[in-house]
C-alpha cells in the first residue's frame, strides 16, 4: 500500500514549483501527482489531464452526487476535485500519492484517511507572499488583496499540519519536502526553528 501525502500552501507561496522539483528527483519514481478536477478556466501552459481534468460545472455537479470525489471544494469562485477511484487505485498499486489541495480539502482527506501526511508551506512573511503575488502578474490587484485576506485563513488552519516547511530558500526548502516525503526525515534543528519563527510571524 502506498503512502498519502496531501501538501497545501497559501497562493503564491511556491508550492506547485516545490512540488514539480520533488518529483524530478530520482528517489520519485514511485511517487505520483495526483490530478484533480477542475471548474476554472485553463492558464497557458496548462494541459487537460496533466495539469487539471477542466470539466463543467454540471459535469462536477454531477460526480458530486455520484460521490465521485475524495475531497472537493469550492475555492476562489471555482471548484476542485479529487477523483476517488485514481487515488485508491494507485494507493492499493503501491505507488506513493501527492495531492496538492486547499487546506479545505487537507482536512476531508486527513479526515477520510488518517494516515495521510499533511504538509503545510509557509511564506517567511505576508509582505513576501504579496510580492511573489505581484511578481508573477497572473491576477490584478483586487484578487492579489483577496489571496492574502484568505492566506490568513489558511494559516490558522495550516499550522495543525503534520510538518510545516517554510519556502524562504527553495533549494532548502526543497530538501526539507524530499527528506520528508522520501526519507520520511524531519527538517533539521534549524530549518524547524526557521520555520516555527515564520509561523509565529504570520499568526501575530
Amino acid at each position: 500500500m502506498g503512502k498519502l501525502f496531501v501538501i497545501s500552501a497559501p497562493s503564491g507561496t511556491g508550492k506547485t514549483s516545490l512540488i514539480e522539483s520533488a518529483l524530478a528527483d530520482p528517489n520519485s519514481s514511485k511517487t505520483r501527482l495526483g490530478i484533480s478536477c477542475t471548474t476554472r478556466e485553463k492558464r497557458p501552459k496548462e494541459e487537460d489531464g496533466v495539469s487539471y481534468f477542466f470539466i463543467s460545472e454540471q459535469e462536477f455537479v454531477n460526480k458530486v452526487n455520484k460521490n465521485e470525489f475524495l475531497e472537493y471544494a469550492e475555492v476562489f469562485g471555482n471548484l476542485y476535485g479529487t477523483p476517488r477511484d485514481w487515488v485508491l487505485s494507485a494507493l492499493e498499486e503501491g505507488e506513493n500519492v501527492i495531492l496538492e489541495l486547499d487546506t479545505q480539502g487537507a482536512l476531508q482527506v486527513k479526515e477520510a484517511f488518517p494516515k495521510a501526511k499533511t504538509i503545510f508551506i509557509i511564506p517567511p512573511s505576508y509582505e513576501d507572499l504579496s510580492n511573489r503575488l505581484k511578481k508573477r502578474a497572473q491576477d490584478p490587484i483586487e484578487e492579489i488583496q483577496i489571496r492574502l485576506k484568505e492566506a490568513r485563513k489558511e494559516v490558522d488552519i495550516g499550522k495543525d499540519f503534520d510538518q510545516i516547511i517554510v519556502n524562504n530558500d527553495f533549494d532548502e526548502a526543497l530538501h526539507d519536502l524530499k527528506q520528508f516525503i522520501y526519507s520520511n526525515n524531519i527538517p533539521s534543528k534549524e530549518r524547524l526553528e526557521t520555520s516555527k519563527n515564520s509561523l509565529n510571524l504570520l499568526l501575530d
